[in-house]
């Protein structure tokens, strides 16, 4: 199974994004999400899990959860928009993939068997930081995943 993952759109639609994410069995954005719409244009392809980011705000953005748990082909995926919001570090062993964004900086890596993945920001650039999006992989047993940064 093909899972896209965004975050920090801050109300941008890229065509980038959208044309990376195509062939998604299932979207989760990660936060900042900024309007309504950058949802609708992601559903267009997919099932979309969405999280509330700091920047969510209005009647729009009250239905989505701050975290939430998603649980694919037994694989459990645990989104947070700020990673360091992750107080207990111990509960990390209950999910295969913890997945955040807010930092704008895309990044892969594991502690003790659990993948961290951050797929950085998709909405405007800022500072010099790429604008990215990633794709997790869920394989039977076997998660792995990749960050992929658009040419924007």
């Amino acid at each position: 199974m093909q899972i896209g993952v965004i975050s920090d759109t801050h109300g941008l639609t890229r065509p980038e994004a959208l044309a990376t994410l195509q062939d998604s069995d299932l979207l989760l954005h990660a936060g900042d999400i900024g309007k309504p719409e950058v949802l609708k244009s992601l559903e267009s392809i997919s099932s979309v899990v969405a999280i509330r980011g700091n920047i969510d705000q209005g009647t729009w953005a009250r239905h989505l959860p701050e975290e939430t748990v998603v649980e694919v082909k037994g694989t459990r995926l645990y989104l947070i928009h700020n990673v360091n919001d992750f107080q207990d570090n111990t509960r990390s062993n209950q999910y295969h993939v913890v997945i955040s964004g807010h930092s704008h900086k895309p990044s892969i890596r594991e502690i003790d068997g659990v993948l961290f993945l951050n797929p950085g920001s998709a909405g405007p650039r800022r500072f010099k930081l790429p604008v990215a999006v990633a794709k997790l992989y869920v394989d039977g047993d076997k998660v792995r995943s990749e960050v992929i940064e658009l040419k924007v």
